[in-house]
This record gives C-alpha cells, structure tokens and sequence, in this order.
C-alpha cells in the first residue's frame, strides 16, 4: 500500500531501451572500424604513377656510299640505301633532284641555280629559308664549310628542336654553281623520337657535302 504524499514516478523499461543503446553503439563501432580499413588501405598502395612514354625501336643499315648518276653540273656521294628521283614540284628547275631515303621516311631536297654575278641574292635567300623554321626551332647553328681544292665553299645549318627540317646548307664556287639542300623527315616532329633518325641521317648529308664536287658537262 503506497504512503500518502509519497510520489513514485513511473521506472522506465530498461529492457527494450538497453537493447537499442548496445545496437546503435556496435553499428557505430563497426562503420568506424570499416572506414579505418579502409583508409589504412588506401595509405599502404603505393601511388600510381603513369608510365613513360615508349618508343618503337629502329633499326640501321650499314653505311654505305654511292655517286649519283652522271649528267648534272655536280656531283657527289649518297647513301646506298636511298635513290634518286626528280623534282616534281611546281616550281622545280633543271637539276632539281631529291634524294629519298624511304626506310626512314626522310628526303634531302637539292635544288641548284646557275650564277649570274648574284650570289649575294641566293646565299641570303637560304638564309631566310632556314631562319623560316625558328618558329619550331630551339636554336640554329651555322657552321662554314671551305674545300679550297674543289672550289666548294658555303654554310651549314643545324635546326635543333622540333622543326621539320633539321639540317640545310648551300655551296657554291662563288662564281659559277650554287646548290642549295635541305634535309626533312616525313613524319610529325618530335626531337625524343626522331632524335635516332636525325643523328643517323646527319652523317650522310655530311658525307654529301664533303664528296660534292662540280662538272662541265653542263
């Protein structure tokens, strides 16, 4: 029998709200064990680091030189690898010939003028052409070039970085002959991939120039 004045409030059920405090608390305790898996996860993979790009490898032909065919006012030494043909284009004029090295997609373009007291004219016209490439070009180097007895003299040009035409040069007699070549590569420039190709082809064009040599049957 309860005592008058005494006020026993109501005792909660224990039972069902324990049963929800231990759920909420072990649900929670397992989110928070999943999320620290997963970060230790993520912390122990290495961070992915993207691969460099490749390039196909190249292969060389053995070196070796042949003279061009005979009837042009110069002559000189190609690569046994690469043939002659004529120069097609719009404006070409006699004599005119490219030098096509097919393996390697690459052409040395030779064209040659007669001179008539205007050698100034055509030696900086070659100039400007090569200096035409210093949009793509990094640097240009001029080297001259003097063989007293063939009487050839003239300047080459390497074009470093990513233009089209890596290497020009022009030789005269300074009286008579005047030719002009420039080396180009058939594909898009990249100085990484090309690199191979340009330092194997260089040697040629060299090899060109030293040999040149000018005739008289024309």
């Amino acid at each position: 029998m309860k005592k008058p004045g005494l006020l026993i409030a109501d005792q909660p059920d224990t039972r069902q709200s324990g049963f929800f405090l231990n759920h909420q608390t072990g649900t929670r305790f397992f989110i928070f064990q999943a999320l620290l898996a997963l970060l230790l996860f993520s912390a122990c993979r290495e961070p992915a680091v993207p691969k460099p790009h490749g390039y196909y490898r190249i292969s060389f032909p053995e070196k070796s030189y042949q003279p061009i065919p005979e009837g042009f006012p110069y002559r000189f030494e190609i690569p046994g690898y690469s043939r002659v043909v004529p120069d097609n284009s719009k404006n070409a004029e006699p004599w005119w010939i490219n030098i096509e090295v097919p393996a390697n997609k690459a052409e040395i373009h030779i064209s040659y003028k007669r001179l008539n007291d205007n050698l100034a004219v055509f030696a900086e016209e070659s100039r400007q052409m090569v200096y035409d490439h210093t949009v793509k070009a990094s640097s240009i180097d001029g080297r001259n070039f003097i063989n007293p007895a063939d009487r050839v003299f003239g300047t080459i040009f390497y074009i470093n970085g990513n233009a089209a035409s890596p290497m020009q040069f022009y030789l005269t007699d300074s009286v008579r002959h005047f030719l002009r070549g420039s080396l180009y590569i058939r594909a898009t420039p990249n100085i990484d991939s090309l690199k191979p190709v340009i330092e194997f082809l260089k040697t040629d064009v060299v090899r060109l120039i030293e040999t040149l040599t000018w005739t008289t049957s024309q």
